[in-house]
């Protein structure tokens, strides 16, 4: 079975400076994290390096790096991937279960420090920051909006270059009416709720959208391969987008990439009245307060204003993947200006793959390390993935020995 690693150490740097880091025991793990820092060069990877029977990983992304230390050498291939992903962490699905966990838990404790510190900094950093350096992935420019539901704002996610960009992409090609989905058939049909109008840009569309991709994956933890296409929209004067969830109702759309977990908002432009984007359930729309500057809409609920550059994540699903009512939101209509925004829905798993492949021969396995992640017990501690329901059968069917109890209609 091999011998499971124990995370010890964890911290997020900038360049060569710690901003948070966390321990679970006594140790001289950072300074010997600092001496790493040193040496790990400046370009996008993942990194190991091992010092006296510890193993340090560094994941280096637009200039941070984010550094879990384990003990002994991690099992290969210790447990299949989850149908839910944990919202807080791009996990490896090599790693056992508990690792993952440990792990998620140790980065979130290291980025909350992070975002104390910020905090701490006080209004006196936020006024006196330049918007020049906006672009680029900074967790200490990412606010806490709302807990019910689960929402945070990364300000100057986008440099207004990259606002202008985008924008300039979806004029060239031919802007069409916004869709709803409909949730009895799960078919995109015209609706009064939504009156934008918008156009999808390819994930490859150029190095700007390529980066923006990079960027959004990096802040949520989730894969880019999960994601779908970026939507420019447009708002004109008094159009919206009535209160909905992102999450789907129907089965149809669950086929690629299952259920919707999170959303990025970015604002490409600013609004000078009205726009502003409403959670009119969160359990937070009696502690914010409004003065003359919001909509009598965005006095109805929680509300953001769209700010060019500022990106606005909310996830639609509960960390044990029920959905959340709370998620309930719109976009406010537009009094004055025009609003220009882009849009990233994210699945649980992969998108891009496009529609999983039929099942074909009976019950049989569909991921050649079954065999060995049922002998570790997955079967039980994963059912979901591993067995699944006779509505919705697991992957690893045949080696949980379940094929006979789902034929008769017995579900897990």
């Amino acid at each position: 079975m091999g011998q499971q690693r124990t995370l010890v150490y964890s911290f997020v740097a900038r360049g060569t400076t710690v901003l948070a880091d966390h321990a679970e025991v006594s140790g001289n793990f950072a300074s010997v994290a600092a001496q790493c820092l040193q040496k790990l060069p400046s370009n996008n990877n993942r990194f190991n390096y091992n010092c006296d029977g510890h193993t340090f990983n560094y994941h280096v992304h637009d200039g941070f790096r984010h550094g879990p230390n384990g003990g002994s050498p991690i099992r290969s291939n210790a447990a299949p991937p989850r149908r839910i992903p944990k919202d807080a962490s791009r996990s490896d699905t090599t790693a056992s279960p508990t690792l993952r966990r440990r792990m998620a838990l140790l980065l979130r404790q290291a980025l909350l420090a992070v975002l104390l510190l910020r905090a701490t900094l006080g209004g006196e950093a936020s006024a006196s920051r330049n918007r020049d350096d906006a672009g680029r992935f900074d967790p200490t420019r990412v606010a806490h909006v709302s807990w019910h539901p689960r929402a945070f704002l990364h300000e100057g996610f986008l440099s207004d270059a990259e606002c202008d960009h985008l924008v300039a992409l979806a004029k060239e090609r031919r802007l069409e009416k916004s869709m709803v989905v409909d949730h009895e058939s799960g078919k995109s049909v015209e609706s009064e709720a939504r009156t934008s109008s918008g156009v999808f840009l390819t994930k490859t569309q150029d190095e700007v959208v390529a980066r923006i991709e990079e960027r959004i994956a990096a802040w949520t933890f989730l894969p880019p391969e999960n994601g779908e296409s970026i939507q420019v929209l447009r708002y004109k004067n008094g159009e919206k987008y009535e209160p909905h969830f992102d999450y789907f109702n129907d089965k149809q759309n669950q086929l690629i990439g299952g259920q919707r977990i999170a959303t990025v908002l970015m604002y490409l432009s600013n609004v000078k009245m009205g726009g502003e984007t409403i959670f009119p359930i969160s359990e937070d729309q009696l502690t914010q307060e409004k003065d003359d500057t919001w909509s009598e809409c965005a006095k109805l609920g929680y509300a953001v204003k769209p700010v060019k550059g500022d990106a606005l994540l909310f996830f639609s699903l509960h960390p044990n993947a029920t959905t959340d009512t709370k998620s309930l939101h719109g976009s406010c209509p537009v009094i004055e200006g025009e609003k220009w925004s882009a849009t990233k829905w994210i699945h649980v798993r992969s998108w891009s793959s496009g529609f999983p492949k039929a099942r074909t021969g009976g019950c049989q396995d569909e991921d050649d390390m079954c065999p060995r992640w049922a002998a570790a017990g997955e079967c039980a501690k994963n059912p979901e993935y591993m067995v699944g329901t006779r509505a919705s059968p697991g992957s690893c069917r045949k080696s949980c020995n379940v094929c006979r109890l789902l034929s008769v209609a017995v579900n897990f």
